[in-house]
């Protein structure tokens, strides 16, 4: 299996198939609209309006399960990004990163990058950088800002542009 294979739902509940974007360069990461962390939306924008022309993409799975901290529908937290971020990126359907309802495209990243401590997701932000093979190359703590990410985005679009 590879992320090609791997369906999610877009934030109006239709089946998406992540073969879309073979060929691309991909942020996934999975956000909430009410955390410490939100802000990064506005870094995500911008290196999404830098590299999109590049063959870039960014998959935004808003989630839940962190302190309850993307209330909502998937229409009122598209709402609220667009209207206070400006977010132009495609946004998915609410998303489990965790446990036993956990999205397969999910499952399939911590497979490929358990990260520090274990393969689950500590929290919103978490970011896996894919290559234009469909290959995992990073995973980042919530801590690391998007705008820290832009070198490894670059170097990733001009190896493989």
């Amino acid at each position: 299996m590879n992320i090609y294979d791997i369906a999610v739902k877009d934030a109006k509940g239709s089946d998406v198939s992540l073969s879309e974007y073979r060929g691309k360069v991909l942020l996934v990461v999975n956000t909430a609209t009410q955390c410490g962390f939100t802000p990064q939306y506005a870094d995500l924008q911008k290196l999404y309006e830098t590299y999109r022309g590049q063959g870039f993409e960014i998959l935004d799975f808003p989630c839940n399960q962190f302190g309850s901290q993307a209330p909502g529908t998937n229409e009122e937290i598209g709402g609220f990004c667009a209207g206070r971020f400006g977010i132009t990126f495609r946004q998915f359907a609410k998303t489990e990163v965790n446990g036993e309802d956990e999205s397969p495209l999910y499952t399939w990243l911590k497979g490929r990058k358990g990260g520090i401590g274990g393969a689950n997701i500590k929290w919103n932000f978490t970011k896996f950088l894919i290559d234009r093979k469909g290959e995992v190359v990073a995973r980042y703590a919530p801590t690391k800002t998007p705008a820290a990410l832009a070198s490894s985005i670059a170097r990733l679009l001009e190896d493989e542009g």
